[in-house]
């Protein structure tokens, strides 16, 4: 307790089988481990907020907007359903339900919602768009950190504190997390459709990304087109919602929506062995077989109605789990849930393009080893070998935006404090200093 604190023993304790009646065999790096995947990436997620909203000077008490934004919807009705789930197992003294489903929340929090709504965040103006992603961010970690009174007590309070000073006024307000009313769920802002969408949309970027490695193709090398392959033409319009996020994260530059998945997949089945082994008994031998023997036809009727009946039992979606495999020639890469396909033809334009981007990322190292605030403005004086000069000023106003760079000049020598780099066999030797004034 006294190297990870109270709130990781806690955590770690309700996780475990203990509160199950069940022997646990206590470890340090269980404990180390809930520090890891819940303490820390609440607190950042808090940290980010904070940072942002001080550089703007945004307060909830002047500028709290409703959310119109997709990913804004989607993690407040994924807080209703976890609030929602928090209070059916508490009320069954199920501690070791509660657990998991917070870190999985965590997960969406910082790894979808803050990370693909970080160009929100990081725009000039204080505008509709971005006080409604404060106004969500902070209702979100709000009603979050309340959540985990009961759970993490000692994090809760520091973080509610932190959240009463965004405040212009905050005497109105419970002045410890431990005296707030526990959080109910709100249905009216739920919204299963947009959660699913969403939950494809992270299948579909973690596809995207192990593709990439698979094909040794950077993601800041763009690819011409990406195909996103499902039956349900309900779900593709509904992932279509998304197209932007997809398009920056995977770096595409169009998508395209195939529902005749056939022509990519084979869909096969297996038994939910420790579900249907308990139900089963001694029959469970019989029906894996007849399961693993499901046809093509038999599995989407399955998918689609939910239910499918084998002799004298009827079996759901999750006493059968469906898996897809790709199909030898089509390219695409797929799991239980979606199935995706690259145009891999490179050219020299998107090579380019890439290497542009890996400018950009060396001039945001440079900025962080100069110590330089997130909004400090810069000007940059450079030397480039000859290809790598010409992509520079080809790509000078993205490399300016994503930098905040007011003036990128190429010049003859670097002489001061000189920051040197290969990229891709090619050399860029950059010096910067901190500007304030407002063009590039």
């Amino acid at each position: 307790m006294e190297q990870h604190g109270a709130d990781a023993l806690r955590l770690y304790l309700m996780n475990s089988g203990l509160v199950k009646g069940e022997e646990q065999r206590f470890t340090d790096s269980g404990v180390k481990d809930m520090v890891r995947r819940t303490l820390l990436p609440w607190h950042n997620a808090f940290k980010f907020l904070h940072t942002y909203a001080s550089i703007d000077q945004w307060s909830p008490d002047q500028h709290l907007q409703a959310p119109q934004h997709l990913l804004d919807r989607w993690i407040l009705s994924r807080l209703q359903s976890l609030k929602h789930f928090i209070k059916k197992h508490m009320e069954h003294y199920e501690l070791y339900r509660v657990v998991p489903e917070l870190l999985a929340f965590l997960e969406d929090l910082t790894n979808t919602y803050i990370r693909l709504n970080r160009s929100r965040f990081w725009t000039e103006a204080l505008d509709d768009d971005k006080c409604q992603a404060y106004s969500t961010l902070y209702q979100v970690i709000l009603e979050f950190t309340t959540c985990m009174a009961p759970f993490a007590p000692f994090l809760s309070e520091t973080i509610y504190q932190s959240l009463l000073k965004l405040h212009s006024d905050n005497s109105n307000k419970p002045q410890s997390v431990h005296l707030c009313t526990f959080p109910t769920h709100d249905e009216s802002l739920q919204d299963a459709s947009l959660e699913e969408a969403v939950l494809r949309l992270q299948h579909i970027l973690a596809l995207g990304r192990q593709q990439r490695n698979a094909l040794k193709i950077k993601v800041k090398i763009p690819l011409r087109e990406l195909v996103v392959i499902h039956k349900d033409q309900q779900l593709l319009q509904d992932i279509a919602q998304h197209e932007a996020t997809i398009q920056k994260e995977l770096n595409v530059k169009s998508i395209r929506y195939d529902h005749e998945e056939d022509r990519y997949i084979s869909l096969y089945a297996k038994p939910n062995s420790p579900v249907l082994g308990k139900r089963l008994g001694k029959s469970f031998g019989q029906y894996r077989q007849l399961i693993q023997n499901l046809s093509h036809e038999a599995i989407n009727t399955l998918e689609k109605t939910g239910t499918i009946t084998l002799e004298d039992e009827t079996f759901s979606s999750e006493d059968i789990l469906i898996f897809r495999e790709s199909q030898a020639d089509s390219h695409a890469v797929t799991d239980r849930f979606i199935t995706i396909a690259f145009d891999e033809t490179l050219d020299q334009a998107l090579i380019d393009e890439g290497l542009a981007r890996e400018v950009i990322n060396r001039i945001q190292k440079t900025r962080k080893a100069e110590g330089l605030n997130v909004d400090d403005r810069i000007t940059i004086s450079y030397t480039a070998s000859s290809h790598l000069l010409s992509v520079i000023e080809k790509h000078q106003t993205t490399i300016c935006q994503e930098t905040l760079c007011e003036q990128l000049e190429a010049v003859s020598e670097v002489t001061d404090q000189p920051y040197q780099f290969e990229i891709e066999e090619e050399t860029l030797t950059i010096t910067l200093h901190k500007q304030r004034c407002k063009t590039c």
